[in-house]
């Protein structure tokens, strides 16, 4: 795989996962309003880890969902900073 083709590759994952993110918690918001099953927080966690840590963050700010769980306004933060030095250490590598 080519670095051209790596960075294409993650800027679709990154996009995917995003927006997966986002969807599941703006859905976990509504289902905590209405009352009915919601999406388990290890799922929620699971989802920022594998890429969409930020904006999940930022979707949680803007709709006042979980911001008083320490699980996520730490965790999600510690996620973001854990992303920022795989994808440093990834390029570091492949520009050796």
């Amino acid at each position: 795989m080519t670095f051209t083709n790596l960075i294409i590759f993650c800027i679709i994952y990154y996009a995917i996962i995003s927006v997966v993110g986002v969807y599941l918690t703006i859905s976990d918001k509504h289902r905590a309003i209405k009352g009915v099953w919601r999406i388990s927080e290890n799922t929620l966690m699971l989802c920022g880890f594998l890429g969409a840590a930020l904006p999940m963050y930022i979707t949680m700010k803007k709709v006042c969902h979980k911001t008083k769980h320490a699980k996520f306004m730490i965790g999600l933060p510690a996620e973001i900073i854990l992303h920022i030095i795989l994808m440093a250490t990834i390029i570091y590598s492949l520009s050796i």
